[in-house]
């Protein structure tokens, strides 16, 4: 059994010891609900991954993750979850999640002891819209000069505006993918209604020059996913610039709901994929290497 499959079995081995609670946390412009996953144990966790949820941008809330999240946050030993809500776009468009998304960071790093954190290491991470604000969270990060993180998780990610890549441009020739375009481009009009805004980089990630000096990165991606272009391009970008990168195209996922990102990501090898990232931060294995 490879250290995916290993770890992926040791949080489902783990997920009756798991404890969540209902918080708040302080966005860029006021409260946002919260919600706290960690693993029953004495002392605090050395690692914290503050998680965005999916929906486009303009929909979504943290049920939608909470069956992923329970199990990412399962094996003992392994990190604190803060998933974080955000301003949905119909509320309020671009920046406003981004400003949330930074924001919540900078919280988590000022709470550490309301999560049971000890500060060493924090990774953010997010799945489909999610992911683009942890992909953009870290370049603000960086060019804010903090909070300082460990890594970033980018799972299945929207990184593309205008939806130009070939595995979404092959889409419309299957009724259920070509609707899945149509709700992307939906979304990032809402999400995005001035046009000048798309190639913001953060807005979309995958258009900035300057991608250097980011935390380690590991972009998880799915065979049959009409966003698996740009999440391996965004990968390639980042190692061209120098950040350790690991690229990941997982095998498709029977899903119940064609939309169902997260349980794909809970099914399939992507628990096992973040488990084994995780360790090598922690200096447990060797570092993970670049790879599509």
């Amino acid at each position: 059994m490879n250290a995916p499959q290993t770890a992926a079995r040791a949080f489902a081995q783990d997920a009756q010891t798991l404890s969540v609670r209902e918080l708040e946390v302080v966005g860029a412009e006021g409260p946002l609900a919260a919600r706290l996953y960690k693993a029953e144990a004495d002392g605090k966790r050395d690692i914290l991954i503050v998680f965005f949820h999916g929906g486009g941008f303009v929909d979504g809330n943290l049920d939608e993750s909470d069956s992923f999240l329970r199990h990412l946050a399962a094996a003992s030993g392994y990190p604190v979850v803060l998933s974080s809500s955000y301003t949905l776009a119909p509320v309020k468009p671009f920046p406003a999640a981004v400003e949330d998304a930074h924001a919540v960071l900078n919280w988590a790093r000022k709470n550490k002891a309301k999560l049971g954190w000890t500060g060493k290491r924090l990774i953010v991470a997010g799945i489909e819209a999610g992911a683009n604000l942890a992909a953009v969270s870290a370049l603000m990060a960086r060019d804010r000069a903090g909070p300082q993180l460990a890594g970033q998780i980018l799972v299945m990610p929207m990184l593309d505006p205008g939806l130009s890549t070939c595995s979404m441009r092959e889409m419309p020739t299957c009724t259920d993918q070509a609707k899945l375009v149509n709700e992307c481009a939906a979304a990032y009009r809402g999400y995005l209604p001035h046009a000048a805004d798309r190639s913001h980089p953060y807005a979309s990630p995958l258009q900035s020059s300057r991608l250097k000096n980011l935390p380690p990165a590991l972009i998880l991606s799915t065979e049959d996913d009409p966003l698996r272009d740009e999440a391996e391009a965004y990968g390639a970008k980042l190692i061209n610039a120098g950040v350790r990168t690991t690229v990941r195209r997982l095998e498709p996922t029977q899903l119940v709901d064609p939309n169902g990102r997260n349980q794909c990501a809970c099914q399939g090898h992507a628990l096992g994929e973040i488990a084994s990232f995780i360790a090598a931060l922690d200096g447990n294995e060797a570092p993970p290497g670049s790879a599509a």
